[in-house]
């Protein structure tokens, strides 16, 4: 996951839990994070599928937390915006008469998931409230 979702997430969580229940647009939270709209709107729909967030829809509409910012870990936003692993893929195919192309992409696997899980039980130490308490 090397591209931006976890920090736009987090960053959507935290305006949400400083707005104290407060329904905030997707205009309003795009302006902060000074980014498009419709990338916020694709997060937010990913939010709300993990639980994390709900929306009304209309004029008067935006989105709140749907669940306390306590009970969110950092690691659960990270597990919910993750598409690939942290550390890459390995995209080519050594060669398998080779000594050590044989194996490496399963020993390259296994350390990037053990290093993977490193970072998640990290973040599953840290709740939402932790990160919006700094602000």
């Amino acid at each position: 996951m090397n591209n931006g979702r976890f920090a736009i997430a987090l960053h959507i969580l935290t305006l949400l839990d400083k707005a104290k229940g407060e329904l905030l647009s997707s205009d309003y939270l795009a302006g902060s994070i000074n980014i498009n709209p419709v990338l916020v709107r694709k997060e937010l729909s990913n939010l709300r599928k993990h639980g994390f967030v709900q929306s009304k829809e209309g004029k008067s509409g935006g989105s709140a937390l749907a669940i306390a910012a306590q009970k969110i870990t950092l690691g659960a936003v990270y597990e919910s915006v993750k598409q690939v692993s942290l550390l890459g893929n390995q995209k080519n195919i050594p060669n398998p008469k080779c000594p050590v192309g044989k194996d490496i992409n399963k020993h390259l696997n296994d350390l990037y998931n053990n290093t993977e899980l490193v970072l998640i039980n990290q973040l599953n130490q840290q709740t939402l409230t932790d990160l919006s308490n700094q602000f």
